[in-house]
């Protein structure tokens, strides 16, 4: 059984989260490429569904880790009676796993292949291995900490594009009514896309394919092992203030969404800018 020195990590040990990480979410997205023709979606809540394969798929990559790592905490998005999933960290100091067995179950309960599993090891409230996969085009997206982003073993890196009428803008599906004015000028100024999978719509950024990517109330699950790729990849990962996202006080942790900008730094800076003069809610940083 492996063991990882938490104080500090080292690169070695790094290494040994990367490569459970990988083997669990491929373990998991072979898992519902077996099952997307056998779907039964139930709905979760107002705005999602849920399938049996989200949590037999949680289940194989709970095992994995725990196979490797029996100690460390988890935080998956499928719990008991449509609550979270959380098993506190047995060592100290604290090493958690955030899980996504399936980032995208709506497309996956009408049989659409786009969706991803997303895992993230996180130290200290912050993803320090990150990986992002999609079974369906066999595409592994991963980062390490003071590492390079990869996809399929090759180095990523997010593209220096601004926003123009070639350049791709994810958008996310729940805006406010009626919609926001900035969210609209996106729409005239780039060719957005919806994949309808915040951790693939976060990879892509990380590769150059989005410029940006703005997600309305994603939980830590949805983003935590993409926002990992983008950064290792040179992009910023941000709320809609301006203000990072981590560290998250994953003991206290219950499911909060936040709101979410990633991009490369110009298109970023760009975006950000454009929500504050525009975005009702803005109040400045630090409110």
């Amino acid at each position: 059984m492996l063991k990882v020195a938490l104080m500090p990590l080292e690169q070695k040990d790094l290494s040994q989260l990367l490569e459970t990480a990988v083997v669990a979410a491929r373990l998991g997205g072979q898992h519902a490429m077996e099952e997307i023709r056998y779907v039964k979606a139930v709905r979760k809540s107002e705005n999602e569904l849920v399938t049996q394969a989200d949590a037999q798929c949680q289940q194989i990559i709970v095992r994995r880790i725990k196979e490797t790592y029996p100690d460390h905490g988890i935080i998956g998005e499928e719990g008991e009676q449509g609550r979270i999933f959380k098993q506190a960290p047995r060592t100290e100091p604290a090493l958690w796993w955030a899980i996504d067995p399936i980032d995208g179950t709506n497309n996956f309960a009408h049989g659409i292949p786009i969706f991803t599993v997303s895992i993230a090891a996180m130290f200290e409230g912050k993803p320090v291995v990150g990986v992002v996969f999609d079974p369906a085009t066999d595409s592994m997206f991963t980062a390490v900490k003071g590492g390079e982003a990869q996809l399929n073993g090759r180095r990523i890196v997010v593209s220096e594009e601004d926003v123009t009428k070639f350049a791709s803008v994810g958008l996310d599906s729940h805006f406010d009514d009626p919609l926001p004015a900035w969210v609209a000028q996106i729409m005239k100024q780039s060719r957005f896309r919806n994949l309808g999978t915040t951790a693939l719509q976060l990879a892509y950024v990380g590769t150059g394919g989005l410029v940006a990517t703005v997600v309305c109330a994603p939980k830590l699950w949805d983003i935590a092992g993409g926002a990992a790729v983008v950064e290792a990849a040179g992009g910023v990962v941000t709320n809609w203030l301006g203000e990072k996202i981590f560290p998250i006080d994953l003991e206290h942790y219950e499911g909060q969404a936040s709101h979410v900008l990633a991009g490369n730094k110009k298109v970023h800076a760009k975006l950000l800018e454009l929500i504050k003069t525009q975005w009702p809610h803005y109040r400045g940083s630090g409110t």
